[in-house]
């Protein structure tokens, strides 16, 4: 049995100005809590760091001359 490839070319879409603009806010929208996980994800990272780690504050304390 011989597979044939069967191939398609997109060459434009037509979309209304309108459509486009919902089609955007609709994206933007649906990355607000994304960008909210991405936030809470990397500041308890940061907390972790700074419970293995120690204060940051404390090492760069000597380095601040009043």
């Amino acid at each position: 049995m011989q597979e044939t490839s069967n191939s398609t070319t997109i060459r434009d879409i037509d979309i209304p100005f309108s459509r486009l603009i919902l089609i955007i806010l609709k994206v933007m929208l649906a990355s607000i809590p994304a960008v909210i996980l991405f936030y809470i994800t990397f500041a308890l990272l940061g907390l972790l760091f700074v419970a293995i780690f120690g204060g940051g504050a404390a090492m760069l304390e000597g380095l601040v001359k009043p």
